[in-house]
């Protein structure tokens, strides 16, 4: 997939000028980004004509996000409405299975934490709200990925590079396939040390009123050999049916 040099830069511009409060130069900016002097300008340029960034006007102009950029902020805050309402299940089913829980949506071939919702005395875990994992080796990533649609998977498996985390992480695109066939299978995936050594997770896909998959959920904890994760996965189902079907989903899984 070839990706446009200029849209890239222009990303990376605004996440470091939304970091900005106090606003940054374009000469420091250039540093930061190692970005041509002349680029950067003309990409800033076209940025405060519509609105994404503002530009003060001072012996050095600095620049800070713009009200724009808060609009879709916001637009993509009342897309996510429905967060309040699975917020309290979530909450509950932490405390009922004494574990981490995950609300997670797929961005491009990652997952990205939404929200989190933890018991009285949690286990620690590295994710954290608003962090990235790969999709294959995560059980959030495998349970939207085998709802996905076969259009869009199939696009997304050829972008896929598969990175080795532990001795039990998914190694190639044929494993993975076998992986997201028995996920569908069960209803369920499980990220079994794929990610971290010491964690193991189980995770259901979240369906919305259209069917579409909007996410998953997920419960994550330290791996204990004891512990019945296929069991733990039968449970994430199920709680992931009852907000689906909260969330006004009528089909069937």
């Amino acid at each position: 997939m070839k990706l446009n040099r200029t849209a890239l830069r222009t990303v990376d511009i605004l996440k470091l000028v939304s970091k900005k409060p106090d606003g940054i130069t374009l000469d420091e900016i250039c540093e930061q980004l190692s970005i041509p002097k002349t680029s950067a300008y003309d990409i800033l340029t076209t940025l405060v004509h519509t609105g994404m960034i503002h530009v003060a006007r001072e012996q050095k102009q600095r620049y800070t996000i713009g009200l724009t950029a808060y609009r879709v902020g916001i637009n993509y805050t009342n897309n996510m409405d429905f967060i309040s309402t699975i917020d309290p299940v979530l909450k509950a089913f932490a405390r009922e299975v004494g574990k981490t829980v995950f609300f997670g949506v797929r961005a491009d071939d990652e997952i990205v934490y939404i929200c989190k919702y933890e018991p009285e005395n949690p286990i620690i875990t590295t994710a954290t709200v608003g962090t990235k994992n790969p999709i294959y080796c995560t059980s959030l990533g495998k349970a939207i990925l085998a709802y996905s649609q076969e259009e869009e998977r199939e696009a997304l498996m050829a972008r896929i590079h598969f990175k080795t985390y532990t001795d039990r992480t998914i190694r190639n695109r044929t494993d993975f396939l076998k992986e997201l066939e028995l996920v569908r299978e069960k209803g369920y995936a499980l990220d079994a040390r794929e990610l971290e050594e010491h964690m193991e997770c189980a995770g259901a896909p979240v369906f919305g009123p259209d069917g579409t998959v909007m996410g998953a959920i997920s419960v994550s904890s330290l791996y204990k050999p004891t512990e019945d994760y296929e069991a733990l996965g039968r449970t994430v189902c199920k709680k992931a049916v009852q907000i689906s079907k909260l969330l006004g989903f009528i089909g069937k899984i």
